[in-house]
């Protein structure tokens, strides 16, 4: 039986290759059709089981008071549902920009939710934990499957693909971008057909991008510079923009020569999220 104690995992950026909305239902969500691939590059969290029932969070949390914070919703979430009577220390290092379109939040949800199924011993299967992050976020379920995959629905149903190893340049124009004004703004795009057959032989867009770079010109701004190396993308709802390329060295070219306004970060994409792949060098050994 493994007794560890206290382990650090990466929560992973993720990347929205595509993002299409095929329309919005009553209850106010919208169908969507989108690739998702995770970055070997995240926030760090760390975790350390302590014997209180107590829930405590520290480092970068950016001032968000604790009942609001993804993390310690999902630790409580966990906990409710699996009556435990042991807590936690979690500290966070962030690496992620907020309201950035990588997935920050939501992957500190279901990084969490990975990390304390273990520590505490719960045993909860991945369809049971997808199922209790969807309560936190529409994005959290493919951060808790780990594997790079299209979704549907809201972004909950999803189907596990294979992706050639990417690397990227990923550009925060420091600016934030609230997914809720986007989703619920009048001139959002929500009629793109859905997609037949192959989505390799389609046309791949993001329809929030149209709408982001009317709201904030930084973003239009940045996709046009990155043109200068390779076709730029937004990934979900904004405000990050990226550039793909085979290699290191040219992404680390872009990441160079950037602006000093931005922000930015290089990373390979990978097939499996590496919360999953270290936890299970912790615990598979």
């Amino acid at each position: 039986m493994n007794n560890t104690t206290s382990f650090t995992l990466i929560a992973p950026a993720k990347l929205n290759l595509f993002l299409h909305i095929n329309g919005r239902r009553e209850d106010g969500y919208h169908e969507l059709e989108t690739l998702f691939t995770f970055l070997n590059f995240g926030d760090e969290l760390t975790f350390e089981l302590i014997d209180t029932p107590d829930i405590f969070i520290t480092g970068d949390t950016k001032g968000i008071p604790l009942t609001d914070n993804l993390i310690y919703k999902a630790a409580l979430l966990l906990k409710t549902q699996s009556k435990t009577r042991l807590g936690v220390k979690i500290n966070l290092i962030k690496r992620l920009p907020m309201g950035g379109g990588v997935g920050g939040g939501s992957s500190d949800a279901a990084t969490t939710l990975l990390a304390l199924n273990k520590l505490w011993k719960i045993d909860r299967s991945l369809d049971e934990l997808a199922r209790l992050g969807l309560q936190l976020g529409a994005d959290v379920p493919v951060f808790v499957r780990g594997q790079s995959a299209i979704a549907h629905g809201i972004g909950e149903e999803l189907h596990q693909v294979e992706l050639e190893q990417k690397w990227y340049c990923v550009v925060h124009p420091n600016q934030h971008v609230s997914t809720a004004t986007i989703f619920t703004h009048p001139d959002l795009k929500r009629d793109t057909p859905k997609i037949l057959g192959d989505w390799k032989h389609h046309t791949l867009t993001n329809d929030c991008e149209p709408l982001v770079k009317k709201l904030c010109p930084e973003v239009e701004k940045t996709l046009q510079w990155l043109l200068k190396y390779a076709p730029s993308k937004m990934t979900g709802t904004g405000s990050c923009c990226f550039v793909e390329f085979a290699s290191q060295v040219q992404a680390q070219d872009v990441l160079a020569n950037l602006p000093h306004t931005w922000q930015g970060f290089i990373a390979s994409s990978v097939n499996i999220s590496p919360a999953h792949t270290e936890l299970a060098a912790i615990f598979d050994q």
